[in-house]
């Protein structure tokens, strides 16, 4: 099971990653940084980043489905997966990560547009998340 630096190493072999954090998006702190920041300052594209998760975290209209009601069984699931922005130079993902605890911690994936694949890289980011070990 990776923890951060793993994560992110594994994150940045994506075709066309340019830079990536993972961020509690409680508090807008990077808890590891790796690549290009967008801004050229990784600690403020965390806290603006961490703005856009929590507002599509704590928004009602994204809350999770009933989950018996659904046919699911188990804990439920976050009611958000993953934020996806689009610019002319690229996309940036934002993945939620389920922890143990709170679970107030994403990825974040800036990925040239012009050399990456926004499906497989959301796909892949998925994948590390759930791997991911948060100590």
């Amino acid at each position: 099971m990776p923890g951060i630096d793993e994560c992110l190493i594994e994150v940045m072999r994506l075709p066309g990653a340019r830079g990536a954090a993972v961020v509690d998006w409680t508090s807008g702190l990077a808890l590891g940084t790796i690549g290009e920041s967008p801004s050229g300052d990784h600690e403020a594209t965390a806290a603006e980043t961490a703005e856009l998760a929590r507002m599509a975290a704590e928004q009602p209209v994204f809350a999770q489905a009933d989950a018996p009601a659904a046919g699911l069984s188990g804990p439920p699931a976050p009611a958000v997966e993953d934020v996806i922005v689009t610019t002319a130079p690229g996309y940036h993902i934002l993945r939620f990560v389920e922890t143990a605890f709170d679970s107030s911690v994403f990825l974040h994936l800036w990925l040239d547009r012009a050399e990456g694949n926004l499906a497989l890289a959301r796909i892949r980011l998925g994948e590390i998340a759930e791997r991911l070990v948060l100590a």
